[in-house]
């Protein structure tokens, strides 16, 4: 199946998309529409960048009558910033119909008529309890993202969400990855329901590649990527877009800087643009020196592989929402994925300030944070914000202001977790990293990243600290797993008993 007119979506939509560049269903969108037209509930295993928004969007524009006269869709995100953004990309498809899209806590005509209304959990809340928005009326709840909702502590809202409604409705919920907790709310609320992707086995491994995390507009890291990437020894650089026009559009960026950009296999451009994978790659397999830069993250496990097996060393620009969708991908086809940093100036004065970042990188959970600074990135650059949270760390520290958890009393509620040691039989001589490792134990085990404490790495093997009420779990999920290309053995560290003194018994 090539189009959406293959997949029955009326004319109106299709062209829409196209519009907007999009004249191709991802596999999972072509899966996961008809089930939403048909009213289906729907558990989608997907993430931002994977297509996940369209995948429920257009089959309930399809679905939905525009009625013009109160929320027929209710959309639950984990900010006001989600929803504004999701609110603005769906009104753009829904531009050829009589559908009417808001969204609460910001500039939005008429928010109490539309047929779909985004909000954040408060405000759905709010918005259910003052009868703004009534539930007899209401026929599909979508709880996008659920992970990052339970994140801000969203979960229990979503239940009073849910007791508010008739229970009659359609039900849709996204999530990436699906934590434990959000795989409980689904297995309560989320009845005779249809999940997508299906179950899928481990790629075997194809190498590595680098990704680039930045804000949006992401066009200007593009060509940064681009020119680090020629500057390391790259004799082309083969730049993918999504569509025609923002090839185009790269193209003219490209120009203006003074790099001559042509189709791949132009022996006189450094840059190679392309959108289509297969016929780029053809061209490119004959080549010497090209490196591959996605100028979006690949949707679907396929389109990854068809362009990065052109080299070993591509990077992909990526967005910070995006980057559970890209790990995703990556254990699907069997490619690790690694940041690529910028370069570092000549002089090096804060070697140490970095090696403590990159060990906080390897084994503490970002991608909370890195989900609550979006809103900021789009307004200062990424560097801006890591030295302002450097120097309000130091400013904390150094005017004795408490910049750790503090010490609990006796009174405290919450308990402190205790620890246990694994052993694991991969070391530094099979070249494992800590990054590895952490991303087996949350994604094998689906524990966050905070139950996981020191690492460290020995030649032959690698001692491990995680919580004490998960380290079942993790042995059970990691043992037997593919580390560093080897079969990994886990359990518990036990200490060695000292040998045995010779000599004669002590006389009692």
């Amino acid at each position: 199946m090539n189009t959406f007119e293959d997949l029955g979506v009326g004319p109106e939509i299709t062209e829409a998309l196209a519009a907007e560049g999009i004249e191709s269903p991802t596999p999972l969108q072509e899966a996961a529409i008809p089930v939403v037209r048909k009213g289906n509930n729907l558990i989608l295993e997907a993430g931002p960048g994977s297509g996940v928004l369209l995948a429920w969007v257009v089959g309930l524009l399809e679905r939905i009558p525009a009625e013009d006269a109160g929320p027929q869709v209710l959309v639950v995100c984990a900010s006001t910033d989600a929803a504004t953004r999701l609110a603005e990309s769906t009104a753009r498809i829904a531009v050829g119909l009589d559908h009417r899209i808001a969204a609460l806590g910001s500039g939005w005509a008429l928010p109490g008529r539309s047929d779909i209304l985004f909000a954040s959990t408060a405000e759905a809340v709010a918005q259910l309890a003052a009868g703004s928005v009534s539930p007899d009326r209401v026929s599909a709840l979508v709880v996008e993202q659920a992970q990052m909702i339970e994140e801000a502590g969203g979960l229990s809202v979503i239940e009073d969400v849910l007791a508010r409604l008739a229970g009659t409705e359609q039900r849709i919920l996204s999530a990436l990855p699906m934590t434990d907790g959000v795989a409980d709310l689904a297995a309560r609320h989320f009845k005779r329901t249809v999940t997508l992707p299906g179950p899928f086995e481990i790629g075997p491994a194809r190498g590595e590649v680098r990704f680039r995390i930045c804000p949006e507009p992401r066009e200007i890291e593009v060509l940064r990527v681009a020119e680090e990437v020629l500057d390391e020894g790259a004799r082309h650089v083969l730049v993918y877009a999504r569509t025609q026009d923002h090839a185009a559009d790269l193209g003219d960026d490209f120009a203006l800087r003074g790099f001559t950009a042509g189709a791949p296999g132009d022996p006189d451009a450094r840059v190679w643009l392309a959108v289509d994978a297969l016929e780029a790659r053809e061209a490119a397999l004959g080549s010497d020196g090209v490196v591959v830069v996605s100028a979006d993250v690949p949707a679907h496990p396929d389109e990854l592989d068809r362009r990065h097996s052109v080299s070993a060393d591509g990077v992909i620009v990526v967005l910070p929402r995006e980057v559970p969708h890209l790990r995703a991908l990556g254990k699907r086809t069997g490619y690790g994925t690694v940041p690529f940093p910028p370069p570092r100036p000549a002089a090096d004065p804060g070697a140490d300030l970095r090696t403590t970042l990159e060990e906080a990188l390897a084994s503490e959970d970002t991608a909370p944070y890195m989900i609550a600074l979006e809103p900021l990135l789009e307004r200062y650059d990424p560097v801006e914000l890591a030295a302002a949270a450097v120097a309000l760390l130091r400013r904390r520290r150094s005017t004795g202001t408490p910049s750790e958890s503090p010490v609990r009393t006796p009174s405290d509620p919450t308990p402190v977790p205790s620890w246990a040691k694994l052993f694991v039989s991969v070391g530094e001589r099979d070249g494992l990293r800590k990054g590895d490792l952490l991303g087996a134990i949350t994604g094998e085990a689906n524990v966050s990243g905070d139950a996981v404490g020191r690492i460290d790495i020995h030649e032959k093997h690698t001692l491990v600290e995680v919580h004490d009420d998960v380290a079942r779990k993790v042995i059970r999920a990691v043992n037997g797993t593919t580390l560093a290309g080897r079969s990994a053995r886990v359990d518990f560290d036990r200490p060695r008993r000292a040998p045995a003194r010779r000599g004669r018994p002590r006389k009692g």
